[in-house]
Formats: structure tokens, C-alpha cells, sequence
């Protein structure tokens, strides 16, 4: 039974690192930790307490403060060595954040380390294609180094349920969850309910973030929107499963086109509609879909987002259908299934 060891202080109970490891497991992997206490001489720590030499070294998302030494590591044994980011330190200091200026010398030494550390892996996993070419592009990750795999969701408790139950008085219900932040748009939504002229709708927004205050502000004065304490993940299929149309993400960072949140991958595989804003992450043919129970709207753009509403709760028998189409969606392109093709064709192009 071939072993990888997942190199780093990383969070094992994150999304991301939950579904990897549980299709590494099914392909018949060994899954061993490592986590250093000093992860600058980590190797040191490896060679010192005589770690058992694995077959490939994985790095999780979050962690390139972990690849210098594990690289150094990898190198010494002659084994391969897979870093999935998931997400850029550089963008998200410069592109989303706005923290650094590109032209800064802040900016372009962060640049460098984080193009050096992305170098050493023998492969870079990618979430989204719009991710893989960002870190070619700007990065410098060889294109025949980067693999695709998407995050998906945890089949075992997000399952489809398909006829969600109305409110008194017909009311339907559209939900935001996540952690108010800029590249969710939070605030596009609380624009859309101000906007918005249509059947009777409830506007929820469940979680807690930066931007939760600024949204409760704006609220103010809206009979139709509620806001919500975030809940155990486990919780969360069923507090989906109450709302009738689920709300992705309408930021406008260069960010927000590249990636697709954990929600939207959620809300799909429990079988509920979801609008959200356009974006290159999408695979293309589910983008050209007629009926993929994901509805585009541009980004930031609150009167479209108040329009799609609308038109979703001006026709409720027919959100099943919608709902039906989500769940057809997350089987077809994410689900554990087709993640475990996407890392199994990643792992086949390692170096021998």
C-alpha cells in the first residue's frame, strides 16, 4: 500500500483537506501527519525523529510556509513532492486585499518567495482552471506541473433534498452564508433585498465576518432581511435545506472570478438553485448549460441579483426542477467520483 505523508501544520478538519484525504484513502493511499513544531527547520525535525520515508509528500492548502523545508526534505529522499495552495499569498495581499501595492517592494519581494516556494513542488493542484492559469501567469508554475482538482463536497452529510418547505404566509426564502468578506459581495445582497420587487421573499444572511457590521447597517430599516449566527458545519445541510434559492458570491476582486466557494458546492449537492456571479472558474460546458440549477449574474450588480430573484420566486413550482438540475450538476462535475479521476490523473503524471 503506497503512503503519503501531509506535510505541514494544516488543519485536517477544513473542507478541502476532509474530501483529499478521504479520496486518498478510497484509491488505497496510506495517510500519515507530520507536523513540525518549527516548520522553518521542520526537515531537521524529520531527520532527527527518523520520520518513515513515504511515497509522496503532500502539502495542504494554506501552507507555503511549510514547502521550503518539506521540499528540502523530498529532495533529500528522492520522493515527489505536491503542493495544493488553494489559494495565493500574493494575491491575496495585492489582488483582494488591496493591502500592497504591485509596484511596492513589499510587494515584489512577496512575489519572488511565493514564486520560488510554488518552483520546488514536482506538482502544483489547482482548485479551479482559472486558479491554474493565475499561477502559471503569475506565478511561473510550469502549465505540465499544474493539475486541476476541484474541492467539491462532503457527499456523506451535503445530499439532495429536494422540496424544501415553504414559511407561513407562502414566503420563500433566499440564503447567504459564509464569512463576510469583500470577495462574497455581502453587501450585494443587502442592496438586492433593498431592491428588490417581487413575490413575498425572506433574505437571510447566516455567519460572521468583517463586513457583517457594515451589512447590518445597511439593513436597517428592511422588514425582509434577517440576519443569522453561524452554526456547526455539520448543521449546515440542514439549514440549507430549509431555504428555497441559495446566494454564492458577487465580489468584484480579481479573486472572485477565480475561485468556487465551498457554499456553492454545498448548496449544489443538497439540491437547491444558486445564484451567483459569473466567472472563469466554472468548467465551460457547465457555464454554456441551459439548465445547471446555477444562475449567472454579473458581478456586483445588485439590481440583477434582485431580478433573478424575481424571476425565481415568481414561478416557486418550478424550483425543484432548478433544484434537481443543482444536484444533477454536482454529481456530474464535482462530485467525490470525478475529484477522485481529477487526483488520480494528477498523481500519474509524477516524476518516476
Amino acid at each position: 500500500m503506497p503512503n503519503v505523508l501531509w506535510w505541514g501544520r494544516f488543519d485536517p478538519d477544513y473542507a478541502r483537506n476532509r474530501i483529499l484525504r478521504k479520496l486518498f484513502a478510497e484509491s488505497g493511499w496510506q495517510v500519515r501527519d507530520f507536523h513540525p513544531k518549527l516548520v522553518q527547520v521542520a526537515d531537521w525535525e524529520a531527520r532527527l525523529s527518523r520520520l518513515p520515508v513515504p511515497d509522496l509528500i503532500w502539502v495542504p492548502c494554506f501552507r507555503q510556509r511549510d514547502l521550503a523545508a518539506a521540499s528540502r526534505w523530498a529532495k533529500k529522499h528522492g520522493i515527489p513532492l505536491i503542493f495544493d495552495p488553494l489559494i495565493s499569498a500574493y494575491d491575496k495581499q495585492v489582488d483582494e486585499r488591496g493591502k500592497l501595492d504591485a509596484g511596492s517592494s513589499h510587494a515584489k519581494k512577496l512575489l519572488a518567495w511565493e514564486k520560488g516556494l510554488f518552483q520546488r513542488a514536482d506538482r502544483v493542484i489547482a482548485d479551479t482552471p482559472a486558479h491554474a492559469d493565475y499561477f502559471a501567469q503569475v506565478l511561473g508554475v510550469s502549465k505540465n506541473a499544474l493539475s486541476v482538482v476541484y474541492v467539491g463536497a462532503q457527499e456523506a452529510i451535503f445530499k439532495p433534498e429536494l422540496h424544501p418547505a415553504r414559511s407561513s404566509g407562502g414566503t420563500l426564502e433566499v440564503l447567504f452564508y459564509g464569512s463576510f468578506i469583500p470577495l462574497q459581495g455581502p453587501q450585494v445582497v443587502i442592496e438586492a433585498a433593498r431592491l428588490y420587487q417581487g413575490p413575498s421573499v425572506k433574505w437571510v444572511l447566516l455567519g460572521q465576518g468583517p463586513m457583517r457590521k457594515l451589512c447590518e447597517e445597511k439593513a436597517r430599516g428592511l422588514a425582509n432581511v434577517t440576519f443569522e449566527d453561524w452554526m456547526p458545519y455539520e448543521k449546515l445541510p440542514a439549514r440549507i435545506h430549509q431555504a428555497n434559492i441559495l446566494l454564492g458570491i458577487f465580489g468584484t476582486t480579481p479573486k472572485a472570478g477565480r475561485v468556487i466557494p465551498n457554499k456553492v458546492y454545498q448548496s449544489l449537492a443538497c439540491g437547491r438553485p444558486v445564484i451567483t456571479r459569473s466567472a472563469s472558474a466554472y468548467p465551460d460546458a457547465l457555464i454554456a448549460a441551459d439548465n445547471s440549477g446555477l444562475v449567472w449574474t454579473p458581478a456586483g450588480d445588485a439590481q440583477a441579483l434582485a431580478d433573478h430573484v424575481a424571476t425565481l420566486a415568481a414561478d416557486p413550482g418550478k424550483l425543484h426542477v432548478f433544484g434537481e438540475a443543482a444536484a444533477k450538476t454536482s454529481r456530474q462535475y464535482f462530485s467525490e467520483l470525478a475529484l477522485r479521476h481529477q487526483l488520480d490523473a494528477a498523481l500519474k503524471k509524477l516524476p518516476a
